[in-house]
């Protein structure tokens, strides 16, 4: 095997370490930029019912979707096709009072937070 030469000589030595342009363990500094102390961990539950307070047709409307599903469903089951065309029908109502209490609730947030 002449000609070749092993593994350990054709990888480079190791060198110190390059030169970092800042701290990765704290944020940047960013001129005119003061960011907020972190708010405390909230559970799942404390957040559920921070935002339910905030927009409670929110809930609201996806209990009514579910609602009209499931009983539409049920219904068609049941082999009672013209009720669930009528639950089907509500339930898209029901998403689509969801969908809009949605952007009513961000729009409202952006207002007040302003």
């Amino acid at each position: 095997m002449a000609g070749t030469t092993s593994v350990s000589e054709q990888t480079p030595k190791s060198s110190p370490p390059a030169f970092v342009p800042f701290d990765f363990s704290k944020p940047p500094a960013i001129e005119g930029f003061n960011p907020l102390p972190r708010a405390k961990d909230e559970t799942f539950k404390e957040k559920f019912l921070r935002k339910t307070k905030e927009n409670p047709f929110v809930p609201i409307g996806c209990l009514g979707t579910a609602g009209a599903l499931i009983y539409g469903l049920r219904a068609f089951n049941q082999g009672k096709t013209r009720q669930s065309q009528m639950l089907m029908r509500g339930r898209i109502f029901a998403q689509g009072f969801t969908v809009f209490a949605i952007i009513v609730g961000v729009f409202t947030t952006v207002r007040t937070k302003q």
